[in-house]
């Protein structure tokens, strides 16, 4: 049998956009959406469990969020197929970046981790 690791294979899409009716640039409130669509690659089913975000901002500040699951869900995706839902984030400056993981498990039991590559969160025409 094919080790676990060669069977399993997470992929992260994000697409993200700024909110402006909901942010307040005077009060350093910047609202994003972002669409994640994780695609499983691999071989075998496997189901988030878990998640883990690190926000940073361009101060610096860094916020990490963690939970179960993603918007009140537990997804199983199996191979060849995806899941796609939208959140959001807020930040106090105009520019921030995301990463972090999702905490996946195979039909096995076998635990791995899924890497969220980091992206960017930026207001519109704020960088060249």
């Amino acid at each position: 049998m094919e080790p676990t690791a060669r069977r399993t294979a997470i992929k992260v899409e994000v697409e993200t956009s700024y909110l402006p009716d909901q942010s307040d640039p005077d009060a350093a409130r910047y609202v994003f959406a972002y669409t994640i669509t994780i695609r499983n690659t691999g071989k075998v089913p496997a189901t988030l469990l878990t998640r883990r975000w690190i926000i940073t901002d361009a101060n610096g500040k860094v916020r990490e969020v963690a939970g179960d699951g993603v918007v009140g869900e537990q997804p199983c995706i199996a191979p060849g197929g995806a899941h796609r839902y939208s959140s959001g984030a807020v930040i106090e400056t105009p520019v921030g970046c995301m990463e972090g993981s999702y905490g996946m498990v195979t039909e096995d039991g076998t635990a791995f981790p899924a890497s969220i590559p980091a992206f960017r969160l930026a207001v519109p025409g704020i960088l060249h």
